[in-house]
């Protein structure tokens, strides 16, 4: 992930977003659609990709903001 990327995941019982290079999480969250949703506004605002963990840590999903900032090239 690049600095400034958002980073969606579960540790301790909650759901958290952490920028990326910051050692602590921005927001905590009971559930992780809320966490979801925070971390793509987060995402939106710093024009970062938002990189959304399953509970086993590992990626699920990763969505780039603005669209044109995404480097692969698939249509859709």
């Amino acid at each position: 992930m690049a600095k400034g990327d958002i980073d969606t995941y579960q540790q301790d019982g909650q759901w958290k977003n952490r920028p990326e290079g910051n050692e602590r999480a921005s927001s905590r969250h009971d559930t992780k659609a809320e966490a979801k949703a925070a971390g793509r506004e987060m995402a939106v605002e710093r024009g970062a990709e938002h990189v959304i963990k399953k509970q086993d840590g590992t990626i699920g999903e990763k969505n780039t903001y603005p669209r044109e900032r995404d480097p692969r090239d698939i249509p859709g």
